[in-house]
């Protein structure tokens, strides 16, 4: 059963990706008194995600910060060096913040798993993003499997 609107976010431990390395960070913590736009990705350097997904956030952060948004995190069920480099390659600086679930253990949490073992990639994260405030959904798009719509950052701008 995946999370749904008005539902509080799972308490479990994250990866985030820092100029000085791997730093863990509770979901508590992370989300706690903030309106957070998070967006996750079935995996770093993949095509969709790195062609369209991540740079549309980095194209809107702007505009997404503008209205009303604190925080701006892309999540993916990779390592945080993966993370890191993908985010550098990407060029996000300091608008999206990297988080790795390398565990997947967040992704099972929120009911929004796949199975891509088909493809090589073993279990992954589905394709969505969410608005969350002070760790409670308020909007929650998740993508059928193989589209790229309701995710995007153009879709969440059009939400807030």
């Amino acid at each position: 059963m995946s999370i749904k609107v008005g539902d509080k976010l799972p308490s479990v431990t994250l990866t985030q990706a820092t100029a000085d390395g791997p730093k863990p960070v509770s979901s508590d913590d992370f989300f706690a008194g903030k309106t957070v736009a998070l967006f996750a990705v079935p995996g770093a350097f993949t095509p969709t995600c790195s062609a369209r997904h991540l740079p549309g956030f980095v194209d809107k952060a702007d505009e997404i910060k503008g209205k009303g948004v604190d925080v701006i995190a892309c999540l993916s069920v990779n390592d945080a060096f993966v993370m890191k480099a993908w985010g550098e390659a990407q060029s996000v600086g300091e608008d999206i913040v990297m988080l790795a679930d390398g565990s997947g253990d967040f992704t099972k949490a929120v009911g929004l798993e796949m199975d891509a073992r088909k493809f090589g990639m073993g279990e992954r994260s589905q394709r969505y993003s969410m608005i969350v405030e002070d760790g409670v959904v308020k909007s929650l798009n998740v993508e059928e499997p193989g589209e790229f719509k309701v995710s995007s950052a153009d879709y969440l701008v059009a939400q807030l």
